[in-house]
């Protein structure tokens, strides 16, 4: 490792050092201008660089489109303006050669007259793209996800950044806020809701190791997590609303870049440069997987992660029929973490989080597909309708290795989960004036499941009984409507209010959800949200085909009548904006959980702490009378970048409880206590020719994971892991600590940008507990740390 990281660090100096011709470059900058409420498209809109000189800008076209050539590379800002709208600002914009900027703006119209209009520009930082959503949501966008040390440019890691979301995992990007289970966050992609966008994802969670999510294809997107607007149903935590940009419909453009996900490329360009249709198209392949192929070994044992993934978005304006837009994502991952190879003389032998008295094999495949048309009966009337159909499937094969010949392997599970859905997104949204604007839609989702999760068992008779824990096969639908109504009473006073419908037909569950959010600008710089919703959520799929054996022997899925479990969400928020880069953010939360599935009799089970390890819980004849309840403070400062900087401090505090079948309230699998983030980051100019040095910092410290003790005895004398079930949740592991430093440095010629970077993470080397667990071998308790020092290198070149 210190090898490999002095070479690194050699090819970072020699690169730095490389003497270009100081010659001044330019690119163009492109995008479209529309009403925040309509989406209509703004025509004859003002859009110039702030700063030039002479002044630079063009109007926008009947579309709403504009294009500006031959601007000089670096960081600058747009502002925009129009007749009877505010002006929008968008500022510290990236410009390189090699890839064309696009910046697509949203402007507000004014509630003033004309001729009392005030400009107040506001930074679209703090603008999310979902105006419903009042309080605790945030926006982001592709360059944080490549900015903040330590995210991998992966969005799910960059959110951990937020305030009330806690990522202290070092093998996963699940995402738990305010001490829910990541299970309960919903995944949305160019509106329509999809499985976990991740490689070796399991059923029933929403993170993994990698994510399939390919950040240079994002757009601007939201990031909620609580209280959301009615148009988000099926969620209990939090909803991720991604956006993917459109491709260049000017010029062709081109990406390769290779780091820690993969080697990758990317193309985008124009099928007809009139007509504004564009395509946007990338491939990656894992990286490790290409090493292991050519015989070189990075200690990661035999588990090596092998996984490639697609990723695209096809656009059709038209002029008459409206908008259409094909997009897709898709990956297919495998892993083999072979205990039976683990040799005890070599330190670094084991496979990371794998389990030397195991042999497992995991494939999983993720695909979704989607096609949309917008269209415009006027310019304060759009529908939207999404057709998508999307493809999940997992299987698991698990192998006990002897303990006195470990060649000898006996196989004790094996899981084969498929889903597939079909899914019909539409909504129509009318403007009615510049106080109202009102929402309505329906989703119908399809599922057609099919389940087998079986186990080896020990009865004392056949040593080859098996057991199936999950099966079945069968259809369902899951359908929601929902209307959505905003008005402003005036310029500081916006209420945004909704109801959500949904029924699952499976168990013939209904909810109606009312949503309600109210935001009082009490000066220029303060402001004070408040938040309320009901929310529900299924449970995931494979538990309403769980298998309880019956009196008479037979087995049966009793699951199948679970109702949905029930949240509600308060939340009460103030903003200090002292200015358009800076701001200070509080919010103050509750929420209360009840329709928890538990078990029958008396226990400490509860489906809340469900995602706290992969796959979901064996345990059937559950019923909802469970608990839960969080609550907590959160604090954002935040500087975003100009000049030259950025900083973020987040800072939550919070408890997480949940009530089992024994009624006896304890600490949630989740309920660390505490997340504290401090990150930031330095750009410095090197020559004449915009070449730039960037330095990223972040350090966290989190509250230790809550755990169950291991009854040792127990253990010895069954053989296997056993724990103090009365003491569910009692304990929290040490807390966590970790820093991660990054430097890159980017190169500007005239017709390209390439880019070297190394993101090492734990660069203190700081040995955070990952788990504890009996190990039959030793019959003694052992400790598996997370991640070491874990240098990261990436090289990417826009052509």
């Amino acid at each position: 490792m210190k090898t490999s990281l002095k070479v690194l660090l050699i090819i970072c100096i020699v690169f730095f050092t490389i003497n270009t011709n100081a010659q001044e470059k330019t690119q163009s900058i492109r995008g479209q201008v529309i009403d925040v409420d309509s989406k209509y498209p703004v025509i004859g809109a003002n859009v110039i660089i702030i700063g030039s000189d002479p002044i630079i800008g063009v109007s926008t076209d009947p579309q709403g489109f504009f294009y500006i050539e031959n601007v000089v590379i670096g960081r600058i800002s747009l502002k925009v303006s129009a007749i009877g709208y505010e002006e929008a600002v968008a500022k510290n914009l990236l410009l390189m050669t090699g890839k064309e900027l696009e910046a697509n703006i949203e402007m507000r119209e004014s509630m003033k007259t004309l001729d009392a209009v005030v400009i107040a520009a506001s930074s679209e930082k703090i603008e999310v793209n979902n105006e419903l959503a009042t309080v605790s949501a945030r926006s982001f966008n592709v360059e944080e996800t490549q900015r903040y040390a330590g995210s991998r440019n992966d969005p799910a890691r960059m959110a951990s950044n937020f305030a009330g979301v806690s990522g202290a995992n070092d093998s996963r990007n699940d995402i738990i806020i305010r001490g829910n289970s990541p299970a309960g966050v919903l995944w949305r992609l160019e509106g329509v809701d999809i499985p976990s966008p991740n490689h070796f994802s399991s059923f029933g969670s929403t993170g993994g190791p990698v994510s399939m999510l390919n950040n240079t294809l994002l757009a601007k997107s939201d990031f909620m997590t609580a209280a959301f607007p009615a148009n988000y149903g099926n969620a209990l935590a939090g909803v991720f609303d991604l956006q993917m940009r459109n491709g260049n419909s000017q010029n062709r453009e081109h990406l390769f870049q290779i780091g820690f996900n993969g080697f990758e490329l990317g193309t985008e360009g124009n099928f007809n440069a009139n007509k504004k249709s564009s395509y946007l198209i990338n491939y990656r392949y894992s990286t490790l997987g290409v090493f292991d192929a050519l015989g070189v070994n990075f200690g990661t044992g035999s588990g090596i992660p092998k996984y490639q993934d697609l990723s695209f978005k096809l656009n059709f304006p038209t002029e008459k029929a409206g908008r259409f837009v094909l997009f897709g994502l898709g990956g297919i991952s495998d892993i083999a973490f072979l205990g039976s190879e683990t040799d005890f003389d070599k330190e670094d032998s084991a496979d990371l989080f794998g389990n030397e008295n195991d042999d497992l094999y995991d494939e999983t495949g993720t695909g979704i597909i989607g096609l949309s048309h917008t269209y415009f009966f006027n310019k304060n009337t759009f529908s939207k309708i999404t057709l998508a159909a999307s493809h999940q499937k997992e299987s698991v094969e698990i192998d006990s290795v002897s303990n006195t010949d470990r060649s000898i392997l006996t196989r004790y599970t094996s899981i084969n989960n498929k889903q597939t859905k079909y899914s019909l997104n539409a909504l129509i949204n009318t403007k009615i004036n510049v106080r109202n604007n009102f929402t309505t839609g329906v989703m119908l989702e399809s599922y057609d499941v099919q389940f087998a999760d079986s186990t080896l068992i020990n009865n004392g008779i056949d040593p080859t009984f098996w057991v199936s824990i999950k099966e079945g096969s069968g259809t369902s639908l899951l359908s929601q409507a929902y209307a959505n109504w905003q008005h402003k009473f005036n310029e500081n006073l916006t209420l945004n209010t909704g109801v959500h419908f949904q029924h699952f037909n499976l168990t013939k569950s209904a909810a109606i959800e009312p949503r309600i959010g109210l935001k009082y600008q009490v000066s220029p710089k303060h402001s004070l949200s408040l938040g309320y919703g009901i929310h529900h959520q299924l449970q995931a799929l494979p538990v309403y085909y769980a298998r309880t054996q019956l009196l008479n022997g037979d087995y049966a899925s009793l699951n199948k009548s679970l109702d949905f479990t029930q949240s509600q969400h308060f939340a009460l928020g103030y903003d200090i904006n002292l200015s358009s880069d800076f701001r200070i953010k509080s919010e103050l939360y509750y929420q209360a959980i009840k329709d928890v599935p538990v078990e029958r009799t008396a226990s400490t089970f509860s489906m809340l702490n469900a995602g706290d390890t992969f796959g979901t819980p064996d345990n059937g004849n559950l019923v909802n009378s469970g608990k839960g309840k969080n609550y907590g403070i959160e604090l954002t400062v935040e500087k975003f970048y100009s000049k030259q900087y950025y900083f973020l401090l987040t800072t939550s505090i919070f408890k997480s409880e949940y009530q089992g079948s024994d009624k006896v309230w304890r600490s949630t699998a989740f309920d660390g206590s505490y997340v504290v983030n401090i990150l930031g980051g330095k750009e410095f100019k090197i020559g004449k020719n915009n070449n730039t040095l960037s330095i990223d910092l972040k350090m966290t410290s989190a509250g230790g994971r809550a755990y169950t003790p291991i009854d040792l005895a127990s253990s010895k004398l069954s053989g296997g892991q056993v724990l103090f079930d009365n003491q569910a949740f009692s304990k929290n592991y040490d807390s966590y600590f970790r820093t991660d430093f990054k430097i890159s440095y980017r190169i500007s010629k005239k017709k390209f940008t390439h880019e070297w970077a190394i993101d090492i993470q734990n660069i203190t080397n700081r040995e955070n507990i990952f788990s504890e667990a009996y190990n039959r071998r030793t019959q003694q308790i052992t400790r598996q740390n997370q991640l070491g020092i874990f240098p990261i290198p990436q090289y990417r070149i826009l052509f």
